[in-house]
């Protein structure tokens, strides 16, 4: 029977993770579960996902501000440290910034303007445009920042972010001076020891800061790489992908998870025969159109994957063949050409017109989109997704 159903995306509900859950068997368990209780089967690739946030969670992967100040200590030395490119997340970056902070007398804070790395806004276009400044070249001190633009508060979390950072960073005890620039080299006429957070761009500045002259310089992802006062810690990407656990506390990006991927697919075949992939994901990687925010704020949509997920889509463009190569063609004669070119097409598709307008992304960035999507981040409480029919195309 000819399937009518292609991909479908799945929330699946599991018990709420703790420190030390094995979640191999709960997310075994859950899956399993859900397809009895909700009539469905599994089916070979499907894909099992989980987010990053239960994994860092059942690996305890946690520290504390004060965890934070004492490596920035250490690493960057305690006196005035320039923290650059930060993004503008209470979330993300701000708990962050407490400990950055506590392991500082003074911080030079340079923010990205009129938006940070991710597009969250401090200042519109049409205010930089207003105002006669080229954010290409010119350095904005606070008083010339407020001078201009006054209070700048986010379009939807009502924060100005240029106080936020500054109350915080002076509740933490250190001095601050806040600039305003998006040229790297600008923060060595304060400091020459550099924390620079931001996070796709990061290899980049590191390697300007230091042709530049400057004495010491660190990435987010060179803070926690490993256990401070025994705290969590991740070796890849250090602070990078964490996010806020309480007022002092951190969650961490989770630690090498491939054992965790390998072992969910390996319990799924052992348990019904069928092969599926099995991935952890963080944030999506795309744009929201209204607040120009591009979700990524994690180093990477995926941190463990089986190998099933490695590569890109390799896919015709229906309406491509249809319009073009069988423009003269209709009903089951047009269908039967599109789905002979589908069987027989060639396995690296790159170059090939009728291949345009597919989507040439990782597919775990592209699965990862899809999960985050589904799950949500707020209380749906579907943190293991899964994905069935999504390796299918027009033919099967």
């Amino acid at each position: 029977m000819e399937r009518r159903v292609g991909t479908v995306s799945r929330g699946i509900r599991c018990p709420i993770i703790r420190e030390g859950d094995n979640l191999v068997d709960i997310a075994v368990s859950t899956v399993l579960d859900a397809a009895a209780y909700e009539g469905f089967s599994l089916r070979d690739r499907d894909v099992i996902a989980l987010t990053e946030s239960i994994v860092a969670r059942a690996q305890g992967n946690y520290a504390t501000v004060q965890d934070i100040a004492d490596d920035v200590r250490a690493k960057l030395g305690g006196e005035t440290i320039g923290v650059i490119f930060p993004i503008l997340s209470r979330n993300r970056f701000a708990i962050c910034l407490k400990g950055i902070a506590a392991g500082a007398k003074k911080v030079v804070l340079m923010l990205s303007y009129p938006s940070d790395e991710v597009g969250n806004a401090l200042l519109t276009f049409d205010q930089i445009d207003e105002a006669g400044i080229n954010p290409y070249s010119d350095v904005l001190t606070l008083e010339r920042y407020r001078e201009l633009f006054g209070e700048n508060k986010h379009e939807f979390t009502g924060v100005d972010y240029v106080e936020y950072y500054s109350d915080i960073i002076k509740e933490a005890g250190a001095e601050v001076e806040i600039i305003f620039s998006n040229h790297a080299k600008t923060i060595l006429d304060y400091t020459d020891c550099v924390l620079t957070c931001d996070i796709h761009t990061r290899a980049r500045t590191k390697r300007i800061l230091k042709e530049a002259g400057a004495k010491v310089v660190c990435g987010l992802d060179d803070i926690l790489t490993a256990p401070i006062n025994g705290s969590g810690y991740n070796a890849r990407y250090g602070l990078l992908g964490s996010n806020k656990s309480t007022e002092e506390k951190i969650k961490l990006f989770p630690n090498e998870c491939k054992d965790l991927v390998l072992a969910i697919q390996s319990e799924i075949l052992q348990a019904t025969g069928k092969h599926v992939e099995v991935m952890v994901y963080g944030d999506g990687a795309f744009k929201d159109p209204q607040g120009k925010i591009w979700e990524l704020a994690d180093p990477v949509v995926s941190p463990a994957f089986t190998d099933g997920l490695i590569g890109t889509p390799n896919e015709l463009k229906l309406k491509y063949l249809a319009d073009n190569d069988f423009k003269n063609l209709s009903g089951d004669e047009l269908k039967e050409a599109i789905s002979n070119s589908i069987r027989s097409k060639a396995s690296n598709l790159v170059g090939n017109m009728a291949s345009q307008g597919t989507t040439p992304r990782q597919l775990t960035d592209l699965l990862g989109s899809l999960c985050d999507l589904t799950s949500g981040s707020g209380d749906k409480g579907t943190p293991i997704i899964l994905v069935q029919g999504y390796f299918d195309n027009f033919t099967d």
